[in-house]
């Protein structure tokens, strides 16, 4: 239908409607929230309905809704993986596409959203009382000592261009809600890629925007946000701007500085990449952490690539104050193939979407391992199995704040879909049949969020630089060669090298105050290499040799075998090592309670 036609049917049955809500409750029930510091944060992204609604331990009526999620089983296996916060996928109230519902499909992902100070009926088991539902479901998580961070998009709404429905901001004051073109204000800005752009510029815009994060951490009580494309929020009408009106207010908001903020840096518009850019205070989901440990472990990144990502990727963070966490490393999220995918698919496989399989990436730095799809093949299966390991690994153990994806630590599949936005189905849903292999991949994971949460020295907030300290007589990190000396430059440029090291000294500086450290010295070794490199064991101050920790080709590995400096170890063709020094004498981690 044309922009300028009048639709004369009568639309009230099908606007938004607002309810009176009693927001009495009783928080008592959560004596165990606590703030999670960034260092300690491991993020674990779902979705409210997809979590469970295949999970057999949550009663039937339940399944994919707040109460759901909030179930005893559900939390305690959360909590028994070892991460700390759980994102989820969008939970204000959205609305489904027209397209979408004409092909029998649904807007699942939800960033579609319409009201942003109401959790999405739809979600609620009971939905007169979904408001109490969602607060006793956030009660249940911090009562695990769990935080809850939702994902939010401000950056455009339901609405859609010119031709889409008048639901609630056009009616209101269409000109000061959106951007649209100066000189054509029929027409409406489109920056996300959706149709329309939330014009954050607006005084009254920018109060609703903030009013209702407010409203979600005061009488929700939700422990951070991860905001949706999220260069649009520091968008002026000069562009992109870290200093912007958006930004300031909620520096300098006493409640909402308090609480995690994590940006999408980017959007669609002109100069819409903005990856390190925001201020400090934000943390920042890390796109090219992810295409490059994705590359590396294809073989198609060389060291010299991957040591920054490793470190927190300081070349891109490493500024105006910020700290190592700003950098959300993640290998998989919701928009894209699941790491299970990841190693069975080189080819995206949308059919199911109605779009001749044309919608979704086709950049997806993945690799089959030899064969597109599931196959009855064992030298492949354990290829996949050792490459989703390693992946892991490497999220678990690089330097800033890991996110993990749902389902990723048992193998979910998706079945080749990277783009399951509109698949409120089996496609999406986990599957809670959980086999041998995810059992044993399982309990992979968990080792490797242990070891994060042990050794702080895999979580330091200060940058690992590899600048000697001449005052300590310390370097934070040494990247070792294969012949257990340190990396020299013509070592960073042979992009044929696919081994290396990364030497983290416990004795580097902590904090801003100049004195040593007391951690544990940790090395990482990392091979993406098809065949088995003989690597020395370099030697390193105050220590007595090395403790295995970890080999991804040996994934039940029994007890902590030792080497002496000097010792060649085997390291099988693509696979990741972590060791502890074994120090001369006594030496003991600061924890964070869990």
């Amino acid at each position: 239908m044309d922009d300028l036609t009048f639709d004369e049917r009568d639309s009230a049955p099908f606007m938004p409607k607002c309810v009176v809500v009693d927001p009495n409750f009783d928080w008592k029930g959560e004596p165990n929230r606590q703030f999670v510091p960034w260092d300690h944060t491991i993020l674990y992204e779902t979705h409210v309905k997809g979590f469970t609604k295949r999970h057999p331990k949550v009663p039937e009526t339940l399944r994919g809704t707040y109460a759901g999620l909030g179930t005893r089983e559900v939390i305690e296996y959360v909590k028994s993986l070892g991460v700390t916060s759980v994102e989820l996928l969008p939970v204000h109230t959205f609305i489904n596409d027209s397209h979408l519902i004409e092909k029998g499909l649904a807007n699942y992902w939800g960033y579609n959203s319409i009201g942003f100070f109401a959790p999405d009926p739809r979600y609620a088991a009971d939905i007169v009382n979904s408001l109490p539902e969602f607060k006793e479901m956030v009660a249940r998580f911090h009562d695990a000592g769990l935080e809850v961070i939702l994902d939010v998009v401000y950056n455009h709404t339901a609405e859609g261009n010119e031709r889409g429905p008048t639901l609630s901001f056009k009616g209101i004051d269409n000109a000061s809600y959106y951007r649209l073109l100066p000189d054509q204000k029929r027409y409406y800005i489109n920056d996300t890629g959706t149709g329309n752009t939330v014009n954050l510029s607006h005084p009254r815009v920018m109060q609703m925007v903030t009013d209702s994060l407010r409203y979600w951490v005061e009488e929700m009580h939700v422990d951070g946000f991860r905001f949706d494309l999220g260069t649009i929020l520091a968008r002026e009408p000069h562009g992109f701007d870290e200093q912007s009106g958006f930004l300031m207010a909620v520096s300098q908001d006493p409640l909402l500085n308090t609480v995690k903020l994590i940006a999408e840096p980017w959007d669609c518009g002109p100069g819409g990449y903005q990856v390190g850019r925001f201020p400090g205070g934000w943390a920042e989901w890390n796109d090219k952490y992810r295409d490059t440990v994705r590359d590396y472990w294809r073989g198609e990144a060389s060291a010299a690539a991957l040591a920054p990502r490793l470190a927190a990727s300081g070349d891109v963070f490493n500024h105006s104050g910020r700290r190592a966490w700003a950098s959300v490393n993640f290998i998989t999220a919701h928009d894209g193939f699941t790491l299970n995918d990841l190693v069975t698919y080189n080819e995206k496989h949308n059919e199911a979407n109605g779009e001749d399989n044309k919608d979704g990436t086709s950049n997806n730095r993945s690799w089959n391992c030899g064969h597109e799809g599931p196959i009855d093949d064992p030298a492949i299966n354990a290829l996949r199995e050792r490459q989703i390991r390693n992946m892991l690994a490497t999220l678990l153990l690089s330097q800033g704040t890991p996110m993990i994806l749902a389902g990723d630590e048992f193998g979910r599949t998706q079945q080749g879909n990277n783009n399951a936005y509109c698949q409120d189905s089996e496609i999406s849903w986990l599957d809670w049949d959980i086999k041998e292999k995810g059992d044993a991949l399982m309990r992979f994971a968990k080792k490797l969020m242990q070891l994060r949460h042990h050794y702080p020295m895999l979580r330091r907030t200060r940058f690992l630089t590899g600048e000697y300290n001449g005052e300590l007589g310390v370097k934070d990190v040494t990247w070792i060669n294969a012949n257990g000396s340190e990396m020299q430059p013509d070592d960073w440029q042979d992009g044929t090298m696919k081994c290396f090291g990364m030497l983290m000294d416990g004795r580097a500086q902590i904090t801003g105050i100049r004195k040593r450290g007391h951690d544990e010295t940790l090395l990482m070794i990392l091979n993406s290499f098809h065949d088995v490199v003989n690597f020395a064991l370099p030697e390193s101050p105050g220590g007595g040799g090395w403790e295995l920790l970890l080999d991804t080709s040996v994934p039940d590995q029994k007890g902590r075998p030792s080497f002496k400096f000097g010792n060649h170890y085997q390291v099988t063709g693509r696979s990741l090592l972590l060791f502890v020094m074994r120090p001369k004498r006594a030496a003991f981690g600061r924890g964070w309670r869990r």
